[in-house]
């Protein structure tokens, strides 16, 4: 069994599947996944990464670690793009998944490229330089007035820095973004996580992983806090932290409409 994760607010239903385009508009691919199959079309190759978990900790609880198990392996495609997986965190920023997935679609759609697919067109993430050069009355018709400045400021730094910012080790990465303005170590930890596949650096105090993890366990009386369950977390998780918030993500995703 293998479960394709589609949690990304770059995916878009389309008659019962979901489509989602990637890379840039001078190298980009598309994928259609139908249940937990998948098609690409498209001159760039892309494959998702599939992922199995190996023996999670003794101290990781025996419910949660039998449900994630139950999962298989779990197929996921990155973010090619740096810049996408920065402006994505950045729209995912205090807002529900369902209000992401929205804005995301329609910044998209009008100031994206779209690229053809045999189901209609999917759409890039408007590039950085786009981005900047955007009136104010572009992200207000959109009903994202509210992220104007913070994706502005991150399409300049990346212009600016985007090079050097796709030759950083991964860790380095997440606290080179910080220094941007509205950018913290939630939206830092998203953006890499997504572009690197490496989920150790997700924020695993989010509010998705700890309700998944309530759900897959409810036994267990998690902690309330961020912070807390963050600790906790990290606790149980002990060398596969990356692992853990994964598959914990996928099980909901397999489960229910993420938060």
């Amino acid at each position: 069994m293998t479960v394709v994760m589609r949690e990304h607010p770059a995916w878009s239903p389309i008659d019962g599947a979901w489509l989602r385009a990637f890379g840039r508009a001078d190298e980009w691919s598309a994928v259609l996944v139908t249940g937990d199959s998948w098609r690409s079309y498209g001159p760039a190759a892309n494959d998702p990464q599939v992922v199995e978990l190996i023996a999670l900790p003794s101290t990781v609880p025996a419910s949660l670690a039998r449900n994630l198990a139950g999962l298989g392996a779990v197929a996921r495609w990155r973010s090619p793009d740096l810049w996408e997986a920065i402006a994505t965190a950045i729209i995912r920023q205090v807002i529900r998944a369902d209000q992401a997935r929205r804005l995301h679609e329609r910044f998209r759609t009008a100031h994206g490229t779209p690229v053809p697919t045999p189901h209609g067109a999917a759409y890039l993430m408007p590039d950085a330089a786009a981005v900047v050069e955007l009136p104010a009355e572009a992200f207000t018709s959109l009903g994202l007035a509210f992220k104007r400045r913070p994706l502005q400021a991150a399409a300049k730094a990346y212009l600016e820095q985007g090079a050097k910012w796709r030759e950083l080790p991964s860790a380095r990465l997440v606290e080179e973004l910080q220094t941007v303005s509205r950018i913290g170590p939630w939206t830092a930890g998203a953006a890499v996580a997504d572009f690197t596949h490496d989920w150790a650096l997700y924020p695993h105090g989010d509010l998705a992983v700890r309700k998944w993890a309530a759900a897959a366990s409810p036994d267990i009386d998690w902690p309330t806090k961020e912070e807390d369950f963050a600790a906790r977390w990290r606790y149980i998780a002990a060398d596969q932290l990356g692992p853990l918030t994964l598959f914990t993500l996928a099980w909901g995703a397999h489960h229910g409409d993420s938060p």
